[in-house]
């Protein structure tokens, strides 16, 4: 297994070059198919040699030889054997490629001394020079081993071949260091090459395993984000509806990217299902408004997340779906989204559950609260309304009946209806509730109720005296102070707490108690509560990248270049399989380019150096090689002239656009084309020319004296022979040149080189040779033109094979690269999805709180010295609402009320009214706050008008709120006018649930806003005095209403703005 930390998803860490798993990338994706490729390159050559031997008749005078080769095609074998067997290979690997050198080199020494005659300086280059290149290319060394490696073959070579001849040989000193110093060359060209080609090889390699890692790490990071997406939806809302918003949110997301315009719909969506045969519980905690008077923002938060907490917890266990809590009340369905039959007695169950849990509080800490409960059975309409802050609810004349049932109640007892009661059976003992003389509602519709005897009520409590104990204990204590003390020991979830785990949110295997659970963190560079749960999670992110990296390492040994079994290639050819994939990768630019045509000039260089040592010093030879150098040196300084020139390039406008397409040279295909075939066409033709126009002179032409002594250094009587060798190495090593170009087209590769070889072949085998060195049985001395027909054939092979290797390699980095994007803009969706669902439940700042750079999982509560509440009511909405077939059971009316509630949240879209924040829908009411956004703290820090200027805002969001209804009015032809109420005043806010987070705000200035809606008049804005004097000190016209009467705040002076004048106050505020 990886060590720790080595995969985890860092934007700033890169993985190192000697991770086990890059070791074992790059040998299923490199070594182990070079390996394969040369193994069979090898014996087939050498078995094409013993084949030639045996048909020439000519074994019997290479018998060592035929046995060196022999032994090296077992062992090679054996080596392709255990290349299945993974682990042993891997563990042997440099073994096992020092001993494939070991056999070359054996090999190639048999065949130089397999016999005691006249050795030569030219024989077996090609093979050394096949040996360093492979050792570089295809050998599993490091670059250090290469180089090491290939250095000794080229020197082993050239010291034991000096030292024979010398000592063997008749030719004069200066023929023998010519020849030296040629193979010197051809060496060093071989090695310079094979490092290039190496070095861009590795680099290739960890570019596509890093990119192969990042992709695999943002798809491990897409499936979290989008669990956590499905958790944090369905914190919001049921699953039975959340994916519909989902796809919905998505589908709104691509018609933005993609600046298509939504078609045209008369209605936003409605997402609102109808369900019949439920129970409807609604409860309120007695008392709760006067102890949360006494406490501070965070024991309010903590004491109403711990109740509500407890409360989410008895509604599970008794099969109920907690739907909203507002304020202090806390109400719930059972029979959703599955219908069950035993749904009025899960919700009585739950109603003395709940008042048992507020009796234990009361009894534990002495303060004085109680829970007052109402259950009414029928229909409900359950759904989402509105664009923002969406919240599960349930619409019906059931449900209104069932918060009547509650407002109706007694304190400590469940009160039911009649219908309620005939769905329980004899499940339970009730006595008349006399309902009606609590609520003329419930008398003018003529409701029976009844109260619940909890059964538990005639057990005989008699060990009164440990509570009381404990109250006693704590009576110099706040009762705020005391709840709260009590109320943490029941170790409620903390509100989106579960986002963070790796199951669903629907999953139920771990209890409320806290059972420790696997995590993985909303933002992965937040940061961690403890160092223990961040090396947890970054163990378990490892382990899934680690286990996808390895199918994936497993999918590259299984789909290679030589066979098409892939779905993303079509065939051998390896070409894309999506048309626009393959168009890319034909037009991607090619970084290293110009490094491709140095190396080419290098290869030129090189050329001209052994022809120079070896053939004769004629005119044509300095004319060819003087052409094609002008070639060569006007494609180097199109290529580099962008880095050479750019100080001049302001003075003279040609090297200007000289340097303009030296820019475009890496990224131009049809610039860096023709390049490159001229000059590996240049390289191609001149490494032959010469031979060519020498063909038909005759093989003892000598000339004149002068010119016989100084340009044929090795005598008459071997001169040709020499020649046609180091003209066949000049062609090498043009392949080779042909080979540096990695990124090039592999059919323009494949083209160019099948071209050169048959030419070269068929200009070898036309030339006249002479037996220049009688009856030698040597390795086809009598023969070269076998010799070179074979090792132009054997390069040709190696040189196409890895350059289809290559192009594979290059195709997998673009396709990957590609699926990177591709999985990058899923990220980036699923992000914007996540974020749109965040501004759907929290404010922005609050939202920051829990997911941000500075994530938190403390409880959020905040208190505001001065906070603007709005609360605006449709009231007639009320007589509209109507149940029959004619309007779907009352599904057309909420269709209506989600248009309302729509276009109101639309309005918040307004730069205008960018600080005012939506805080829930409560029936046909909307909530709204201003000033919530402002830092607490800094409140008094701004000048008064500027600290009040949000109220007038929120009267100008009030006058916009009657506007776009009186729309609405107009085009659905009815006559609803806005109820408004207004007041400013501190607040605390907070966010609490840890199954459906709801953020909050509480306190008295929300009660009387709430009370200045309730008590207001149709089309008019309600204002508090104290309301009512910044209004006019920001230029508002108010007018006094009088004295009101506020349940639970006696008689106050009301004021009604006059809105006509606010509307053009409204253009000065903005």
């Amino acid at each position: 297994m990886p060590a720790k930390g080595k995969y985890f998803f860092n934007e700033n860490d890169d993985c190192r070059i000697s991770d086990p798993l890059y070791e074992k990338y790059r040998y299923t994706s490199q070594q182990h198919p070079l390996l394969l490729l040369l193994l069979f390159i090898a014996i087939i050559f050498w078995t094409t040699l013993i084949i030639i031997f045996f048909v020439t008749d000519k074994a019997h005078y290479h018998l060592a030889f035929i046995i060196a080769v022999c032994a090296a095609l077992v062992i090679f074998a054996v080596m392709y054997l255990l290349l299945c067997i993974e682990s042993l290979f891997r563990r042997w690997l440099t073994l096992f490629g020092v001993t494939i050198w070991i056999c070359f080199l054996i090999v190639g020494y048999v065949s130089l001394f397999e016999k005691e005659n006249d050795y030569q300086l030219w024989e077996q280059v090609p093979f050394f020079l096949f040996i360093i290149f492979t050792v570089y290319t295809m050998l599993p060394f490091g670059m250090r081993g290469a180089v090491t490696i290939s250095v000794l073959s080229a020197l082993s070579h050239i010291i034991v071949l000096s030292i024979v001849v010398s000592m063997t040989s008749q030719e004069n000193k200066e023929s023998i260091l010519f020849q030296l110093l040629a193979n010197a060359v051809i060496f060093l060209c071989g090695n310079l090459m094979g490092a290039f080609h190496k070095r861009q090889m590795q680099v290739a390699s960890w570019d596509l395993y890093r990119y192969t890692l990042k992709c695999i790490q943002v798809r491990m990071k897409l499936k979290i984000e989008k669990r956590q997406q499905e958790n944090l939806l369905l914190s919001i809302l049921p699953a039975h509806i959340s994916m519909e918003m989902k796809l919905a949110i998505i589908e709104r997301l691509k018609e933005t990217n993609d600046n298509r315009q939504t078609h045209d719909n008369n209605f936003h969506s409605l997402y609102v299902k109808r369900h019949q045969n439920v129970s409807i519980l609604y409860a309120d905690i007695v008392g709760f408004t006067r102890l949360a008077s006494d406490c501070s923002p965070k024991e309010l938060v903590v004491m109403l997340n711990e109740l509500f907490g407890k409360f989410d917890q008895i509604a599970k266990e008794n099969e109920c779906m907690r739907i909203k809590i507002l304020g202090d009340c806390y109400y719930c369905v059972s029979g959703l989204p599955v219908s069950l039959p035993v749904h009025a007695r899960n919700c009585v169950k739950m109603g003395l559950d709940m008042c048992e849990a507020i009796k234990q509080v009361r009894e534990a800490t002495g303060v004085d609260i109680n829970m007052r409960v109402g259950i009414h059975s029928g229909n409900v309409l359950c759904g989402v309304i509105g664009l923002r802050k969406w919240q599960y609810d349930v619409w019906s004349h059931d449900v209104s009946l069932a918060n009547r049932m509650e407002s109706a109640g007694v304190p400590g007892r469940v009160h039911i209806t009649e219908a309620t009661l005939n769905h329980l059976g004899k499940a339970y003992e009730v006595e008349e509730g006399n309902g009606h003389l609590r609520d003329p509602y419930l008398e003018s519709m003529n409701i029976k109720t009844y109260l619940v005897v909890d059964p538990r009520s005639k057990q005989c409590a008699s060990n009164n005296h440990l509570p009381k104990t404990r109250v006693n204990d704590g009576l110099k204590m706040r009762a705020s102070v005391r709840m709260t003390r009590y109320l943490e020991s029941w170790g409620a979830a903390r509100p989106f707490a579960h986002l963070n785990h790796r199951e669903s949110v629907s999953s139920d295997s771990s209890s409320s108690q806290g059972r420790q659970r696997k995590e993985i963190p909303l933002c992965s560079t937040g940061r961690q509560r403890t160092s223990d749960r961040n090396s947890s999670q970054k163990g378990r992110i490892e382990e899934d990248i680690y286990d996808e990296m390895m199918s994936t390492i497993e999918g590259l040994s299984s789909t290679n270049p030589w066979c098409g079994k892939s779905d993303d290639f079509c065939g051998f050819s390896l070409i894309f399989a999506e048309p626009g994939l393959e168009k890319e990768y034909r037009t991607i630019p090619i970084l290293k380019l110009k490094s491709y045509f140095a190396c080419a000039s290098f290869v030129f260089l090189c050329i001209f150096l052994i022809q120079m040592f070896i053939m004769p010093k004629t005119a044509k030879l300095g004319i060819s090689f003087g052409i094609v150098a002008v070639i060569i040196v006007l494609i180097l300084f199109v290529c580099f002239a962008e880095k050479c020139m750019k100080c001049c390039s302001e003075q003279w406008p040609f090297v200007r656009h000289l340097c303009a397409i030296s820019e475009k040279v890496e990224t131009m295909p049809l610039l860096r084309l023709p390049l490159a075939v001229i000059t590996i066409g240049a390289l191609l033709i001149i490494a032959i020319f010469n031979l060519t126009t020498e063909k038909n002179k005759p093989a003892n032409f000598t000339g004149s004296n002068d010119l016989c002594a100084t340009t044929y250094p090795f005598g008459n009587t071997t001169q040709s022979c020499i020649e046609e060798t180091y003209y066949a190495y000049c062609c090498i090593l043009g392949f080779i040149a042909c080979s540096v170009f990695l990124q090039m087209s592999f059919e323009l590769k494949v083209l160019l080189l099948s071209i050169a070889v048959t030419v070269y072949i068929i200009i070898f085998n036309t030339l006249q040779h002479r037996n220049f060195y009688g009856n030698s049985t040597r390795l086809f001395i009598t023969e070269p033109r076998i010799m070179t027909n074979l090792y132009l054939v054997l390069f040709y092979i190696t040189l196409i094979l890895l350059a289809k290797q290559i192009d594979y390699y290059c195709r997998l980095d673009c396709l990957w690269k590609n699926k990177f994007k591709k999985e990058h803009e899923q990220f980036e969706t699923m992000e914007n999805v996540n974020r749109l669902l965040l501004e759907n439940v929290l404010p922005a700042h609050v939202a920051a709180y829990f997911i941000g750079e500075k994530r938190n999982e403390d409880w959020y509560h905040q208190s505001y010295d001065c906070v603007c509440v709005m609360f605006a009511s449709v009231p007639d909405f009320k007589v509209f609402y109507t149940e029959c077939d004619v309007n779907k059971e009352g599904l057309e009316c909420l269709r209506l009320l989600n248009e309302i509630i729509a276009d109101f949240d639309e309005l918040l879209l307004k730069p205008k009214f960018s600080g005012v924040e939506k805080i829930k829908t409560i029936g046909s009411t909307y909530m709204a706050a201003a000033g919530l956004s402002v830092t607490p703290g800094q409140e008094n820090n701004q000048d008064k008008e500027r600290q009040h200027a949000h109220i007038g805002i929120m009267v100008e969001y009030g006058i916009a709120l009657m506007s776009k209804l009186d729309g609405i009015n107009r085009h659905s032809f009815n006559n609803f006018r806005l109820r408004i109420g207004i007041n400013h005043g501190p607040v605390i806010a907070g966010v609490i649930g840890a199954r459906k987070p709801q953020y909050d705000i509480w306190g008295n200035t929300v009660n009387v806003a709430s009370r200045m809606e309730s008590t207001g008049e149709l089309g008019k804005i309600q204002v508090t005095e104290e309301t009512s004097k910044i209004l006019q000190e920001l230029g508002y016209s108010c007018e006094c209403r009088g004295l009101i009467n506020v349940k639970g705040k006696g008689e106050l002076r009301t004021y009604f703005v006059c809105t006509e004048t606010a509307k053009f106050q409204g253009m000065g505020l903005n």
